[in-house]
């Protein structure tokens, strides 16, 4: 007879130590969508249509790039674990080529939006080499799922403060230097300092976490590409948090409109901001208990529920004012904080139950398909509303200038904020309800009872 040894419990030390990526996570992913276009276009005098380009690329990289990361890092066998020689690397490479990316010529605006377009690449690139490892990584320091979801919990929050640093520090940074391209190297150098600190911060702070994982690496990265989709739960959880990081790329690209056209204050955007970030710092216990009591998939659900009546509230915006507004964006942001953790702390159980049916070490793979599709889920969000309200008739301005606008780009401004997500949200529900998971022991982890 056997039995299972217990579940690796992580020290507050860990918990901590793994949050502190998530600050860096937070930055990259923040200040690039904020002011990267703007930069290109006001400052270096880019065209539209070129700066579009070289900020979206990037994301389009990281589609092919995440998954062979991934896979080399499956590979990857080192005193130090297969993932934090890769985080490591990204940790030390990404905060001077971010820095690089503002450090160009002014002039002529083709060579800088040249010198952009391959700094910014790398750096994407620098970051895949952290982000994917280290999203594989809760998969291989412990086995206790409960755990996992604490671990997401600190790293959500840390996540959210990394939002509200970056975005609204990064501006901040701009304007207190005078602006144009000093301004935005003074920024790139703050940024640069919150990416060596969060992501050097996670290498060390889980360099005492255990590496569990008693399996082979093997197979091609095509081949395990396709192993991974065939799993029916990685399937199903991809496809329903692919849908919402949609939903919420629409969302996020839809605040400033929201603010101007809607509530009739450009300055809202930020409150409205705040409010849909800030609740995560507050409301990660009360969604890791829901989870201790009811299970993730359950504690999704509702989250998701959250989010869909928040956002379609908003759709009255412009009756009820911004009062009213700022309530119902504070109940999409506890909804989006579960949408968060949920998801982040099913990935790795997934990837474990594959690793002890399978036996073959494909953590990095999972990760890397998984970092592609949220990526790209969130690119195409705002180029989405961009769409929408191109068709819809949208009159562009400059500076402070007010413009009335049509009928149709009110219209689409207000329910592309506010229905549009709420509905592609809701779409996803019926697919993570069918979301099941029965692990498989791991024989390997079996003692005498």
């Amino acid at each position: 007879m056997t039995g299972v040894a217990p579940a690796s419990r992580l020290g507050r030390r860990t918990h901590l130590g793994y949050a502190l990526g998530s600050i860096g996570t937070a930055a990259f992913g923040t200040v690039p969508g904020l002011l990267l276009l703007y930069y290109l276009t006001d400052v270096l005098g880019v065209g539209a249509g070129v700066a579009g380009l070289v900020v979206f690329a990037p994301k389009a990289w990281d589609v092919v790039l995440n998954p062979w990361i991934g896979s080399r890092s499956d590979r990857t066998e080192s005193r130090w674990g297969p993932r934090r020689p890769w985080m490591a690397a990204g940790g030390m490479c990404l905060p001077p080529l971010f820095v690089l990316v503002f450090a160009g010529p002014g002039a002529p605006p083709a060579l800088a939006a040249l010198w952009v377009a391959v700094t910014f690449l790398l750096a994407a690139t620098a970051y895949g080499c952290f982000q994917v490892p280290y999203v594989a990584q809760p998969a291989e320091i412990t086995d206790d799922p409960g755990e996992r979801a604490t671990l997401m919990s600190w790293r959500v929050a840390a996540l959210a403060v990394g939002i509200l640093l970056a975005g609204a520090g990064a501006p901040a940074v701009v304007d207190a230097f005078g602006g144009g391209r000093a301004g935005y190297l003074a920024m790139a150098v703050l940024v640069a300092v919150l990416l060596a600190g969060g992501m050097l911060g996670a290498v060390a702070g889980t360099r005492s976490a255990p590496t569990l994982t008693r399996v082979r690496s093997e197979g091609r990265l095509g081949a395990n590409v396709v192993l991974a989709w065939r799993s029916r739960p990685f399937r199903l959880l991809l496809t329903g948090f692919g849908v919402q990081a949609l939903g919420i790329g629409v969302m996020l690209a839809g605040v400033p409109y929201y603010a101007r056209q809607v509530l009739g204050d450009p300055a809202a955007g930020s409150v409205l901001f705040a409010a849909l970030v800030g609740p995560a710092v507050l409301v990660m216990p009360l969604w890791l208990r829901v989870s201790r009591r009811w299970g993730k998939r359950t504690g999704l659900l509702a989250a998701s529920a959250l989010f869909v009546v928040g956002a379609a509230a908003l759709a009255l915006g412009d009756v009820v004012g911004t009062g009213p507004v700022i309530t119902s964006v504070v109940l999409v942001g506890v909804g989006y904080a579960g949408m968060q953790m949920f998801p982040l702390a099913m990935l790795p159980d997934v990837i474990a139950a594959d690793e002890a049916a399978s036996g073959a070490r494909r953590a990095g793979v999972f990760t890397g398909v998984w970092t592609a599709a949220e990526t790209l889920g969130l690119a195409v969000g705002p180029g989405l509303v961009g769409g929408l309200l191109a068709l819809a008739g949208y009159v562009s301005t400059s500076g402070d200038d007010v413009v009335a606008q049509p009928a149709a780009a009110d219209a689409t401004v207000l329910l592309g904020f506010s229905l549009l997500p709420a509905a592609l949200v809701l779409a996803s529900l019926p697919v993570l309800a069918r979301y099941r998971l029965a692990p498989l022991p791991r024989p390997d982890l079996e003692v005498p009872a």
